[in-house]
């Protein structure tokens, strides 16, 4: 699959980032690249292959996750302990979106 120089900077605006010419480019460059490597994974044969929903299904006990318990929540004084920022019981963060 080929992508247009256009579409790359139309994905980026969707991501809220201003590429310059060089850094479109190269952009451009890696996408196409992924793109290339999912055009080859999908001429793989995989009749017979049963999908699997989840990569740890059935691996039981050797999973590794943690059993899950419910436990008492964090209080506010707690929760923003280490925030860089704290105000009247919440984060402030810095604004992000300009538009």
């Amino acid at each position: 699959m080929k992508l247009t120089e256009k579409e790359v900077r139309y994905v980026a605006e969707l991501a809220n980032l201003a590429l310059s010419d060089a850094e479109a480019g190269k952009l451009h460059a890696d996408l196409e690249g992924i793109l290339e490597h999912f055009d080859k994974l999908s001429e793989i044969d995989t009749t017979g292959v049963e999908p699997m929903a989840q990569v740890l299904y059935g691996a039981g006990v050797t999973s590794g996750l943690r059993e899950d318990r419910p436990r008492e929540p964090l209080d506010n004084r707690t929760a923003l302990a280490n925030a860089p920022q704290p105000g009247a019981g919440y984060f402030k963060v810095p604004k992000v979106i300009e538009r």
